[in-house]
């Protein structure tokens, strides 16, 4: 006989607790949801009553919580368990039943189950006691169920006086480190959050004396109520988004999305957040609240928005508090992101005032929109503000003025070159923000007479007017000085004329040069080894910075006369550095040093000649 043949089929042995400490720490993210999962219970409850019973008026079957500080009690008046369903339902996890098969398949209007989420009472209580009358098996006695923490449990039959009426009683006595989820006001709260959309009516008491039961859910969603006008409408679902997010919206677009029952708003964000970040949304997932922080309801691109929805065929995670990413998810995420699209456009046909308001608060929002849409591109181009060098201007604007519009590749290119350019009667656009550079380029697409090219130092330069041949030959010794005491930095000078007069100088300079000549130097002091050998394979004529001194400014008619040696080289010095922080870009060590120094050459000169 075979060890195999020997073998004896054995059950696992769940460890209660230990069970309980686990939810507590990896699947719930607080304590608190025993409320909600309480309350789902009792809304599945009464859904499969009202199939049951399907000619009952609306709001005859409700949900009652109570508590009064020593106790937590929710009571239904829901489809009720017998016996049997106890046994399958309350004192096993994880087993299946023909029937609980069959009731699994008929859960599409369900939010939860019984099982599981019952544990989550363990979090706050050590001891869940139930009591129960079925309404299918009318002639059923009430059941009562004692579930303990240490994992055993009891179950009886209890006189009909017990419970009359059909329903599902579920009483908690908290332990005492679980005071702040379970005293009065914190179960209201807790109820009013998780459970405002329910379509069940719900009532809380705090069993003060002669209080009266508060309602949970006085009304429902402001999508779902009629309305005198459409501008009233609009009104209450701007003042429920106020009041669910706390801010004013700029706008709010109604969602409905038959397919998946999906109904709810989107409120248009009023402040402009970090390109990137995305908001939290609140899901409700048949009236009760599934998250506040569901990211994956909405695309990446769309963060000048936050959403309320609540929706029926939508899949909740294992712990009901975040959404399962499957096919019908990512059709909702694909649905609403048209709706966005929609509103945008709407309000480019229909409402300028409304647009301009927007781009001017989210219009990094729409540009990465309009990277990937050709269509939002097309609608949404011509109205998006860029920074240029007629100040910030949007590319229609800018366009009827420039009909060569030159793009730069960095924020540092567009400041050094900008004042200069504008003045040359050149039109250049920053594109040296996120997405900037790529949209601009794709302005011949919707307006085919632009032009566009990237700005370039040679393109710069040859709008500088030259200087007449004996103001060149004057100056010729200071611009050989100059260069060569700017040869450190692989910069060659000119000079030239250009507007503004004030600006003495204009250093043109790339990124990419410097990056370029940053390799050739390491190459050089790498020679001979491997890694000089690879660098030196690369190796190409490294473009060198330009220092261009304007000859209308003052001080440059005065500098280009120098004859000291000296005085030359540190009036050369004292450009440069001048006109490097004028571009601001980082200063490298050597920069800052000369910048030290020709002020300091420059100053203790002013005090010799002085003296």
């Amino acid at each position: 006989m075979t060890l195999h043949d020997t073998a004896a089929d054995r059950t696992f042995q769940v460890d209660l607790r230990g069970l309980v400490d686990l939810l507590s720490h990896h699947l719930y993210s607080s304590p608190r949801v025993y409320l909600r999962e309480l309350m789902q219970n009792a809304v599945d409850a009464l859904t499969a009553r009202h199939s049951l019973e399907p000619a009952a008026p609306a709001g005859e079957f409700g949900i009652r919580l109570y508590a009064d500080g020593s106790l937590v009690r929710i009571e239904d008046d829901g489809v009720g368990l017998t016996e049997a369903d106890v046994h399958t339902f309350l004192a096993t996890i994880g087993r299946s039943s023909k029937r609980a098969e069959r009731i699994a398949e008929q859960r599409a209007d369900f939010i939860g189950q019984f099982g599981i989420g019952l544990l989550s009472c363990f979090l706050v209580a050590d001891e869940i006691h139930v009591v129960s009358r079925s309404a299918r098996t009318p002639g059923a006695p009430a059941v009562e169920w004692r579930g303990r923490g240490d994992g055993s449990y009891t179950v009886r039959a209890l006189p009909a006086s017990a419970r009359p009426r059909p329903g599902t009683t579920v009483t908690l006595t908290p332990r005492a480190d679980a005071a702040e989820w379970t005293r009065p006001a914190q179960v209201h709260a807790l109820a009013r959050h998780f459970g405002s959309l329910l379509r069940h009516p719900v009532t809380f008491d705090d069993g003060v004396a002669g209080g009266t039961p508060v309602p949970v859910n006085p009304e429902p969603a402001p999508w779902s109520r009629s309305h005198p006008t459409p501008g009233a409408r609009a009104r209450a679902l701007a003042a429920y988004g106020e009041e669910t997010f706390g801010f004013t919206p700029l706008d709010t677009i109604e969602l409905d999305l038959p397919a998946v029952g999906l109904k709810g708003i989107a409120c248009i964000l009023p402040e402009a957040v970090p390109g990137g970040r995305r908001h939290g949304h609140r899901v409700h997932v048949k009236g009760m609240l599934l998250s506040e922080q569901a990211e994956e309801i909405l695309p990446d691109w769309a963060f000048f928005v936050r959403c309320v929805v609540d929706a029926e065929s939508l899949r909740p995670t294992a712990s009901r508090e975040a959404l399962y990413e499957d096919d019908t998810l990512a059709a909702v995420r694909d649905a609403l992101a048209e709706r966005l699209r929609a509103w945008i456009a709407r309000a480019a046909a229909e409402d300028p005032d409304l647009l301009a308001r927007f781009l001017q608060v989210h219009h990094l929002a729409v540009k990465s929109l309009a990277v990937h849409d050709d269509e939002m591109l097309r609608m949404l181009l011509p109205w998006l503000p860029f920074e240029t060098t007629a100040g910030h201007a949007t590319l229609d604007e800018f366009a009827r003025t420039h009909r060569t519009v030159l793009v730069t590749s960095s924020v540092e290119e567009f400041r050094q070159v900008a004042a200069i350019a504008s003045a040359a009667g050149l039109g250049v656009v920053n594109g040296g923000y996120t997405y900037d550079r790529e949209l601009v380029r794709r302005l011949p697409e919707i307006r085919p007479e632009v032009s566009v090219s990237d700005l370039d130092p040679e393109t710069l330069t040859a709008h500088l007017d030259p200087v007449d041949r004996e103001t060149e030959l004057a100056a010729a010794t200071y611009l050989a000085r100059a260069r060569d005491a700017l040869a450190v930095f692989d910069c060659d000078v000119a000079l030239r004329t250009f507007q503004p007069a004030s600006a003495p100088a204009l250093l043109v300079d790339s990124r990419e040069a410097r990056h370029e000549r940053t390799r050739s130097q390491l190459a050089r002091e790498q020679e001979g080894g491997l890694w000089g050998d690879i660098l030196g394979a690369l190796r190409q004529e490294a473009p060198r910075a330009q220092l261009i001194l304007n000859q209308l400014n003052p001080l440059v008619r005065t500098a280009v006369t120098i004859e000291e040696p000296e005085l030359a080289r540190t009036s050369a010095e004292a450009l440069y550095g001048q006109a490097a922080m004028l571009s601001r870009r980082p200063l490298r060590p050597a920069e800052s040093s000369l910048i030290n120094r020709s002020f300091l050459d420059l100053l203790a000169h002013a005090l010799r000649k002085d003296s």
